[in-house]
């Protein structure tokens, strides 16, 4: 009993000195699961509350992101001296200390990107004051108004890229972004801004890329950031965009205007290096057309605009205002999704360096293809959802689309396109005509021809590789209407009865062909099955919304890995040879929407294992009257499908069989019971002599 008390004392020791031991262990397990490497230190998402301070003392990057940190301590950084970069991306900061960043004068990069710090900005406004060589710097998603960010960058001369994107900015002035005359990237996206005063940018002479998307700003008027390369302006509710009228070269090169509410073709600058003009979903488009006059005096607009006491009135041509601004150097232009029914004559010449048209959904009715107009660089022009009836081509001009790759007429009232076209047209390899209501040459047209035709010729075109016809109301092919092509890519679908229920007219082009889609063009199994064994190098066949009853036939060294075979009249599943063939070539097949029947599902079994099947929860069967799923199908044949597979025969012998029978014996009852009297009812009426 008298050891009691040692034992007592020994074991509460080793238990407080193994609860030390074991907190150690945990701090420093919480402490070091933040990744190291070469001064990197990712520390994100590991639920801490404050810096950890057993990182390694040459840290250059420190990553807190998604840590609940709420409040960054003053000093907490001091055991990392030379860090450079700094992330605290979604911490729920609320607080900076005014201390937080002292004796970090190595730091260059800093993201505060959603928290929230409008709560105490002014703490935290000191606190990037004591940062004189941070150059980027991330306040995105933190509720910040105007003046909140005006505190906050107030004199960090040395800022090079600033981002206030998804605040509450609304209106700002020249005291927003004052001393910050190195800054070169200004993000202001997904604010709330409505007014951008006189000079709110004038301070900042190194600025290249300022990004204005997803704001409120109804115009932009006297446009002079010379220096500016990028300018984004997207999804405002511009309703025009005009430049400063002055002879100052700018240094524009990518302006996106697109999905705004823009009346006019905007007023670029007279000297500029644009390249790319985004343009998309407004609701522009020329107006000459709507005046009957010859003086182009009366052919102009207007704007007045007021600066406070100041009134300047600035006159714009309706139709020719795209002609004051400098197009040479542009490659790129969007301005789909307008109002254009027409282009100017002389529009598109101004930009002889022009790759890339876009001039889908609008209301193009005809247009005239003269010389350089679409201009010789052009690769890739989209005249798609238009009205377009009517192509021009200026007669004896030949080549005009020899650099042209990508051709889209689709979803336009086109009943064929000039003879000459694609003369020339070496390096073309996508045309979409789909949606135009166009036939096939029966033969080559002679070049010599002049005037519209009412067919299309693609023979002989060696360097198109994908085409697309579908709904145009094709008539059965004749012959080979690709021959001389290398195509890849075929769609005939939604042309009723284009292949007369075979494939033999594309057997010139079958070793070429990749994807072949013939969905919905009257396919049925006939005679014969449709025999694909020709195309070795197809790997995408969609053969949906037709009428097949058997599958096609697949032989040789296929490399399908997509067949769709939804919407036919199939009613069994390939047989096992055709089963294992799918089996080591498919990736994803389609079977669903077939009036299967349950009973001669033979194939089933080598295919229910097949994960290639995509829609294999929707593919179903008819069992006696009803349909059911295939995969709730008993794993044993139904009971039903096996009294179908009994001899017929046998079966109607086996079921007449018990009422002969039974006929028999009620006969032998009655002449049993009534034997004698009808003997003797026989005798008397044959006058027979008696021997009893």
């Amino acid at each position: 009993m008298e050891l009691l008390p040692l034992w007592l004392c020994l074991g509460l020791y080793f238990l407080t000195v193994e609860w030390r031991n074991g907190s150690r262990t945990a701090t420093a397990a919480s402490q070091g699961s933040c990744k190291l490497i070469d001064g990197v230190a990712d520390c994100q998402g590991q639920n801490l509350v404050s810096v950890p301070s057993n990182l390694p003392s040459h840290t250059s990057m420190l990553i807190l992101d998604t840590n609940p940190l709420k409040t960054l301590w003053n000093y907490s950084l001091q055991p990392y001296p030379l860090l450079e970069s700094l992330s605290l991306h979604s911490c729920l900061l609320e607080r900076i200390g005014r201390h937080a960043f002292q004796e970090q004068g190595h730091l260059r990069s800093l993201a505060l990107a959603d928290n929230a710090l409008w709560e105490n900005y002014k703490e935290t406004a000191a606190a990037l004051h004591t940062l004189p060589g941070l150059q980027r710097l991330d306040l995105s998603g933190n509720s910040l108004t105007e003046d909140m960010a005006a505190q906050m960058l107030h004199n960090l001369s040395s800022l090079q890229v600033i981002s206030l994107a998804r605040n509450t900015l609304m209106r700002l002035d020249e005291s927003v972004f004052e001393g910050l005359e190195s800054l070169q990237e200004l993000d202001l996206q997904r604010n709330y801004i409505f007014e951008i005063e006189g000079g709110a940018f004038d301070g900042l002479t190194k600025l290249q890329r300022l990004n204005l998307a997803y704001n409120n700003l109804p115009c932009i008027v006297d446009f002079s950031l010379t220096q500016l390369r990028f300018l984004n302006v997207s999804y405002n509710i511009l309703e025009w965009f005009l430049a400063a009228r002055e002879e100052a070269a700018f240094e524009l090169e990518l302006l996106d205007l697109s999905h705004n509410q823009l009346l006019f073709f905007p007023l670029l600058p007279q000297c500029n290096k644009l390249h790319t003009l985004l343009l998309r979903d407004n609701n522009m488009g020329f107006y000459r057309d709507l005046y009957n006059t010859s003086s182009p005096q009366e052919m102009v607009a207007q704007f007045l605009l007021v600066d406070g006491n100041v009134t300047n009135i600035t006159t714009v041509s309706l139709w020719e205002e795209f002609a004051s601004g400098e197009l040479s150097a542009l490659r790129i232009l969007d301005m789909s999704q307008n109002q254009f029914q027409y282009l100017p004559d002389g529009f598109l010449k101004k930009a002889p360096s022009l790759s890339h048209l876009n001039l889908n959904q609008n209301c193009l009715v005809r247009l005239h293809i003269r010389e350089h107009e679409p201009p010789g660089a052009l690769t890739e022009l989209d005249l798609s959802h238009n009205q377009l009836s009517e192509l021009h081509l200026a007669p004896g001009l030949v080549g005009c689309l020899r650099n042209l790759r990508v051709f889209n007429l689709s979803s336009n009232q086109l009943l064929g396109v000039p003879t000459g076209l694609f003369a020339n047209a070496s390096d073309i390899t996508t045309i979409d005509m789909s949606h135009n209501q166009i036939s096939l040459c029966p033969q080559p047209a002679a070049l010599d021809w002049v005037g519209p035709t009412s067919c299309v010729d693609f023979r002989n075109m060696t360097s198109l590789k994908s085409l697309s016809l579908e709904g145009c109301g094709l008539r059965a092919l004749q012959d080979c209407p690709f021959q001389g092509t290398s195509l890849t890519h075929l769609d005939l679908s939604n042309n009723l009865g284009v292949l007369n229920g075979t494939v033999a007219p594309l057997w010139d082009i079958a070793p070429t062909l990749q994807v072949l889609s013939l969905r919905n063009v009257s396919l049925s199994s006939g005679l014969a099955e449709l025999d694909f064994s020709g195309f070795g190098n197809l790997k995408h066949l969609d053969l949906s919304g037709n009428s097949l009853a058997s599958f096609p036939k697949f032989k040789g060294s296929l490399a399908l890995q997509t067949l769709d075979l939804r919407r036919n009249a199939l009613t069994a599943f390939p047989q096992r040879a055709v089963s294992e063939q799918l089996l080591r070539s498919l990736q994803t097949v389609y079977l669903s929407q077939n009036p299967y029947d349950c009973c001669g599902m033979d194939g089933w079994g080598a295919l229910e294992h097949l994960e290639a099947i995509a829609d294999l929860a929707m593919v179903t069967c008819n069992l006696s009257s009803k349909v059911v799923r295939v995969m709730e199908l008993p794993g044993g044949r139904p009971q039903i499908c096996k009294w179908e597979q009994v001899d017929m025969g046998l079966l109607y012998l086996v079921l007449l069989l018990p009422s002969c029978l039974t006929l028999l014996v009620a006969c032998t009852i009655i002449f049993l019971t009534f034997k004698k009297p009808l003997l003797q009812l026989i005798k008397s009426r044959c006058h027979w002599s008696s021997i009893y």
